[in-house]
């Protein structure tokens, strides 16, 4: 609260000292541009926290925004929409003038309100003035199937009508959500959701900006950006855009999901809050999971595999290996390829399958798991000879692994090997890195002879410990 004061306190105070400073309105959709076009000039990063949209879907809303349009972003579930929305807040000025006091948020020397109009008549240049931030200028609404006109519009206050005032004042109505984001963003998020009688009210809003309430119009000049989420299959199940609705949207822009590994590895390093390590070999392979699921027939991929499939995942695997930690006192608590056998179990019932997979869920996640794993071994450790370390296991030194085999007695059960060293360099591991990123290492090249049919695995479901040999 400090430093607002302080960042506020030498700003104009009074409509007349606006004036004065030589201060002049602009229009949301002015403002977002210049300060997009200032961004892209002086070659900073207009959207901070966004992953793999670079040379796709930034591009096209970045043109979008600089027409003044009204956008709709529409994609499959968990591509990032809504977060991509919450970041035009940062195209905002940081902080901008209002009459204080006033409901929609006005600029002191445009009101728009009949309350407002009347009292800048009345106080000229003593209106008094104070400071918002981008933050408040921005809402957000989740169309659900209860959502009214009145949420989003406005209605008559019975409150006020009691006071005196006739049904035909102006001054009667409760301003819904979109009068309230005048001079900022409003965004709706799963736009088809909203019945169509309600997405009729928007209509005049987006359109002629200006509001009809209980059968009277009150025209008011709304200066809102109004910016909308939908999903593709939403057209067909649960709801629709209407026509003239998309007609006044200036631009569709379409969401995909990560179109690299990388990308999508980066994505989940942001996002997911990790209480263990977890190594970038590791999510890797999560990465790789998640696109085998996007690709795979057995998953309806109508519904998507949401980005949050592979947030969770990831923060399903460190939780995994801060329980082994727990357990056996391993520390640090450090995630290894056994982790990743708990993804399946708990993950299921995020992902939607195809009818005739009925019975067949966990096979089909574990097949697709382990091509992962051999696919990122296969990129990881390529060039590198593990036939030692098979002929070392396959010739009497078994190794263990599971939920309570400590990463020390991992790599205690196999003798010096040039190769090891090999591996764990490969991924990451320094001699003098904790036992645990030495022993995740290792683990993957053994899972690797594994899946390739140079060495075997036998679980033991007395101690939930699998032996390579």
């Amino acid at each position: 609260m400090r430093s607002v004061v302080c960042v506020t306190q030498n700003l104009a105070r009074t409509a007349g000292e606006l004036r004065a400073a030589g201060h002049l309105p602009r229009g949301v959709k002015t403002e977002i541009r210049e300060n997009l076009l200032a961004a892209l000039r002086e070659g900073r990063n207009p959207w901070p926290g966004i992953v793999g949209f670079d040379r796709t879907v930034l591009p096209q809303l970045e043109r979008a925004l600089l027409a003044g349009h009204d956008v709709v972003l529409l994609g499959e579930r968990g591509q990032g929409k809504t977060r991509l929305l919450r970041t035009l807040i940062s195209l905002l000025d940081e902080w901008t003038p209002v009459i204080e006091g006033s409901e929609l948020g006005e600029h002191p020397l445009d009101p728009i309100t009949p309350e407002s109009k009347r009292r800048a008549a009345e106080l000229g240049d003593d209106l008094p003035v104070v400071w918002r931030h981008r933050d408040e200028r921005y809402a957000e609404k989740l169309a659900t199937p209860d959502t009214s006109v009145g949420d989003l519009v406005g209605d008559v206050d019975p409150v006020k009508v009691a006071q005196g005032r006739s049904l035909g004042d102006p001054e009667t109505i409760h301003y819904g959500m979109l009068p309230r984001a005048h001079r900022g963003i409003i965004a709706i998020n799963e736009l088809p959701d909203l019945a169509e009688r309600i997405q009729v009210s928007l209509l005049n809003v987006m359109e002629e900006r200006d509001i009809q309430v209980r059968g009277y119009t009150l025209r008011l000049p709304l200066d809102v950006l109004l910016v909308a989420t939908a999903n593709p299959e939403d057209y067909t199940n649960r709801g629709r855009i209407i026509t003239p609705l998309k007609d006044r949207f200036g631009a569709e822009v379409r969401t995909h999901y990560p179109l690299e590994v990388d990308a999508e590895v980066d994505l989940v390093r942001q996002e997911a809050d990790l209480v263990a390590e977890v190594g970038d070999h590791l999510l890797e392979i999560i990465a790789r999971f998640v696109r085998h699921l996007r690709e795979s027939s057995s998953i309806d991929q109508r519904s998507g595999v949401s980005a949050r499939f592979a947030v969770a995942a990831a923060e399903t695997v460190a939780a995994s290996a801060l329980r082994r930690s727990a357990l056996i006192g391993e520390t640090p608590a450090i995630a290894r390829p056994v982790d990743l056998e708990s993804v399946p179990d708990v993950l299921r019932g995020k992902l939607e399958f195809e009818a005739g997979e009925d019975g067949r869920e966990e096979e089909v996640l574990v097949h697709l798991l382990r091509r992962s794993i051999a696919d990122t071994a296969r990129a990881r450790l390529a060039g590198v000879n593990l036939r030692a370390l098979a002929e070392v296991v396959s010739d009497g030194h078994p190794v263990a692994t599971g939920d309570r085999v400590h990463a020390g007695d991992l790599l205690a059960a196999l003798p010096e090997l040039p190769v090891l060293h090999e591996v764990a360099a490969r991924l990451g591991a320094g001699p003098k890195d904790p036992v645990g990123r030495i022993a995740s290492a290792v683990e993957l090249a053994l899972e690797s002879l594994y899946l390739t049919r140079h060495l075997s695995k036998d679980n033991s479901s007395d101690d939930d410990r699998s032996v390579y040999g």
